[in-house]
């Protein structure tokens, strides 16, 4: 197995060369899965009671909601350097959290500006957004941007730059797997047709969970002070209790 990962590593490269373009495996990765998570959609949203086309505008807008949202936070942050370099501001990777709050609050004033029930909307995006969780995974395995613990598993990936003593758990690979389940999962539960708001709330639940367990074989990320959780592991304890009060909330009101 792990052979199998080492092999794949070097076959597909970390940046594919369109003529003079150069574009990044990780973001490769991304569009396919945007394109995937839309297409499903349209299923999702016969699942739940919704009009595909108004879903997939919804997605479409809360694409280009994140990325606006990113944008203008990067260039609040450092006014003179957007100046001074626009195009390399732009292409910088930064969608943080303050970007996923200002999405949301973008994507829901749009869901009640078009009538649209925010839990069926949703439950009909919680597969989706699986997909392209298990895409963007693959993006970071591509990339060897995300590197975990040292395992003595066999199917453990050789360090980047080492002799090869040292394996490591393939933690993108891990999250990969963990999120087409996940998908498996969400379709499932779609079909058999639970009160608005379950799926997702589900999916906040069993996804923080996976990925407060994937975080646990990563190596730790550098902070400063004595933070007893990775910024990964906060946010993912604020999925679960989230999730979590959704279910205990609409269990009481059935």
């Amino acid at each position: 197995m792990s052979v199998f990962f080492q092999t794949v590593t070097m076959m597909v490269p970390r940046v594919l060369r369109v003529g003079p373009l150069r574009v990044p495996m990780y973001g490769v990765c991304a569009a396919v899965g945007l394109i995937a998570a839309l297409w499903l959609s349209l299923k999702t949203a016969r699942m739940v009671g919704l009009a595909s086309e108004q879903l997939w505008d919804a997605g479409l807008f809360s694409v280009m909601a994140a990325f606006v949202a990113s944008r203008l936070l990067l260039i609040a942050g450092d006014v003179h350097g957007f100046l001074r370099l626009p195009v390399v501001m732009l292409a910088l990777p930064s969608f943080t959290v303050g970007g996923m709050v200002l999405s949301a609050v973008g994507v829901v004033a749009y869901l009640r500006w078009k009538r649209l029930p925010l839990l069926k909307v949703a439950d009909a995006w919680a597969p989706c957004a699986a997909v392209l969780a298990a895409m963007l995974s693959l993006g970071r395995f591509f990339e060897g941007t995300e590197v975990g613990m040292p395992t003595r598993l066999p199917w453990g990936t050789v360090m980047p730059g080492g002799d090869g003593s040292v394996r490591l758990h393939p933690v993108a690979i891990y999250g990969a797997i963990a999120s087409v389940a996940l998908v498996v999962v969400l379709m499932g539960l779609l079909r058999r047709r639970m009160r608005d708001g379950m799926v997702v709330a589900i999916a906040l639940v069993v996804g923080g969970a996976a990925s407060f367990l994937l975080d646990m074989v990563s190596q730790p990320v550098e902070m400063t002070g004595n933070a007893w959780l990775d910024p990964q592991q906060w946010l993912a304890v604020g999925a679960m209790l989230v999730g979590g009060l959704m279910l205990t909330f609409l269990k009481e009101t059935a």
